[in-house]
């Protein structure tokens, strides 16, 4: 019998595969994006990052708390790259100073 992980990370990885070709094959019918639908994708990274590290600000500890902020800061003048390599050195530097 397959066991039940390797069912749940096959289902999961086609339903990613779908949904992300998916979203493809809708937006590859138009030849033009409204201005409005294209600022709502671009607004999508931003929101899965905050769905996924706010919590960790509201309920994991000061280090991460800290460092939201400052990262929240950096991203006014900051490429995405830049910021996620110093948002980890700063949770890791801060996690050893606060504990």
């Amino acid at each position: 019998m397959v066991s039940t992980t390797l069912m749940i990370i096959v289902f999961g990885a086609i339903a990613t595969y779908l949904t992300r070709i998916g979203g493809h094959v809708v937006l590859s019918r138009f030849e033009r994006i409204h201005p409005r639908v294209e600022a709502a994708l671009n607004a999508v990274p931003a929101a899965v990052l905050t769905t996924i590290v706010a919590p960790y600000a509201a309920f994991i500890g000061v280090a991460e708390t800290i460092t939201l902020l400052i990262v929240g800061l950096l991203a006014l003048r900051l490429p995405a790259l830049a910021i996620f390599a110093l948002g980890w050195l700063c949770v890791l530097g801060l996690r050893s100073l606060i504990g």
